[in-house]
């Protein structure tokens, strides 16, 4: 099983980091893999709603479709694919630290199949990797 967490504080209200997080116009500008994203339901963050994304990992073009299944505004987001080579569940949750800062923690897990089993313990260091420079790229936005 793949189960990555990182976090890291960002110097800026609670709701604005979230609002900014959860939207998914939003996951180009500040994940790194990620070149593309596409609502597939109403533009509404809600639980229901679907999302494609186009990403490169590993030297891979992964096309693959999100759906949220648990909103809580300003808390916590969980997507997990509905449409994928590898089914994931992403969690955000946000956490108020005082009225300026946040704490933001990111959470990839899944269970490879096939092949890609092999090499779980791998993709985790890589994933990890990215997750600390996808919040390092998000913090620098919502600072400035």
């Amino acid at each position: 099983m793949v189960n990555v967490v990182t976090d890291i504080i960002i110097n800026c209200p609670c709701e604005k980091a979230a609002q900014f997080a959860a939207n998914p116009d939003h996951a180009p500008d500040w994940y790194v893999n990620i070149k593309s994203a596409e609502w597939q339901t109403e533009k509404t963050i809600k639980v229901g709603s679907k999302m494609a994304f186009i990403a490169e990992f590993l030297g891979r073009r992964l096309e693959y479709v999100y759906e949220i299944v648990d909103y809580i505004p300003g808390q916590k987001l969980v997507m997990k694919t509905a449409d994928g080579p590898f089914p994931m569940e992403t969690t955000y949750t946000w956490d108020s630290i005082n009225e300026n800062q946040t704490k933001m923690t990111l959470r990839n897990k899944g269970v490879p199949s096939g092949f890609s089993k092999i090499f779980a313990p791998f993709m985790s260091l890589l994933m990890k990797r990215a997750n600390k420079k996808d919040l390092i790229k998000i913090k620098g936005i919502l600072e400035k």
